[in-house]
């Protein structure tokens, strides 16, 4: 459904930082593609400025406002403000429950009309999410009606993140062995490491990846571990026996670690596209990885009384499906099989188990594509909830 309007469409993302990267790296990556894509005048309120700097360089933590990439970006310094309708946006989105100014609310509803407003959750694969995706919620005071758009991974979600040639240019990408050696050469990978098994690693700090470091070590095989910058510190720095700043590099046995800087999202996606396996967290490089088309061990945002290991294991049950060697690392990562904490001795029937989960990559990534993709979902459901309306 088009969501053609007598002037260029407008809308809000609101974004407080919470999981460090996370938040403001999916926000980022929806803002802009709805303006690339489908031309709509985004403006992204983001309460932590240098947050946001250290995945888009451009951006300046001290401007209150500011024009990247096409995108209007507001400091979101407090809940106070006087807005009137002419400062609404058409479409009005808060991400994952953030409460938006009051302000801004009470000029939501002197609108005609009145914005769509949604509550864009979180992502999760248990199965109420379908139940709830695009439920209705109004205002107890106000006439405003909120819906709730949830991602997923069926075609009873939203679907998942993703931008219109984002598979073509993986593809072309992973075909060009020398452009993946070029990219990772820029960060003093050498053509040794690159003929090594690489790994990308991307976790909470109480991930256990000294053990597993020590399972590399002492491994057959040549692995290379590459760390962003603030990552795993302490487990890094034992191994590197030196500060983790980006450039450091040692090798022991038959595992190398280098530290990387922080780079911008368009080269995360080349660095997971570049590794042969991939360990992420959080949310958003949870789902860049689903798109990598390679193997991933998901470290999952901690939770109050363990509530994330029930969301790890309704993921494991969709995606890890016969595939237990997978399932047990993933538990074993996110400390959930507390008697046995140690992910060394499951690494042998994982790394075993590699070419398999190589083929279920490309396999999950074809069933996800059949969903389409959350930004095109959510504009086609605001489009229909304009249609509806009066007038």
């Amino acid at each position: 459904m088009s969501l053609a309007h007598d002037h260029a469409l407008t809308l809000a993302l609101f974004c407080r930082v919470v999981d460090n990267y996370g938040d403001i790296g999916i926000c980022w990556r929806l803002a802009r593609q709805l303006q690339r894509e489908h031309g709509i005048l985004v403006t992204l309120w983001v309460d932590d400025l240098p947050s946001f700097r250290r995945i888009c360089p451009d951006v300046d933590p001290g401007a209150a406002l500011q024009q990247i990439h096409g995108v209007t970006v507001r400091h979101w310094a407090g809940q106070d403000g006087v807005f009137t309708p002419a400062d609404i946006a058409d479409i009005v989105i808060e991400f994952f429950a953030c409460d938006i100014p009051p302000g801004y609310i009470t000029a939501m509803a002197q609108c005609e009309p009145r914005p769509v407003w949604f509550n864009l959750e979180g992502l999760s694969a248990e199965e109420w999410v379908e139940g709830c995706h695009t439920l209705p919620s109004s205002h107890p005071r106000l006439p405003l009606t909120k819906h709730f758009f949830f991602p997923g991974f069926t075609a009873k979600t939203g679907g998942l993140m993703r931008e219109a040639a984002l598979d073509e240019e993986r593809r072309q990408f992973q075909a060009d062995a020398t452009g993946m050696a070029a990219f990772l050469g820029q960060f003093g990978v050498t053509a040794q490491e690159m003929a090594s098994a690489k790994v990308s690693l991307f976790c909470y700090p109480h991930a256990p990846v000294a053990a597993l470091f020590g399972a590399w070590q002492g491994g057959a095989q040549a692995m290379t571990c590459l760390v962003p910058e603030g990552v795993a510190t302490e487990a890094v720095e034992a191994f590197l026996k030196a500060p983790s700043s980006a450039g450091a590099v040692a090798t022991r046995g038959a595992l190398t670690v280098r530290v990387l800087p922080f780079v911008p999202q368009p080269d995360y996606d080349r660095l997971l596209w570049a590794c042969d396996l991939n360990g992420v967290r959080g949310e958003d490089s949870f789902v860049r990885a689903q798109w990598a088309g390679r193997p991933f061990i998901w470290h999952i945002y901690p939770q109050d009384d363990n509530l994330h290991h029930k969301k790890l294991r309704a993921f494991l049950g969709r995606y890890a499906s016969g595939l237990d060697s997978l399932s047990a690392l993933s538990l074993c990562w996110n400390g959930a099989t507390p008697a046995d904490p140690d992910p060394a001795p499951l690494w042998p029937a994982f790394h075993a188990a590699l070419p398999e989960l190589h083929a279920r990559a490309d396999e999950w990534q074809r069933q996800m594509l059949a969903n389409g993709d959350l930004t095109s979902n959510m504009l086609n459901f605001a489009a229909s909830l304009r249609s509806s309306r009066p007038g």
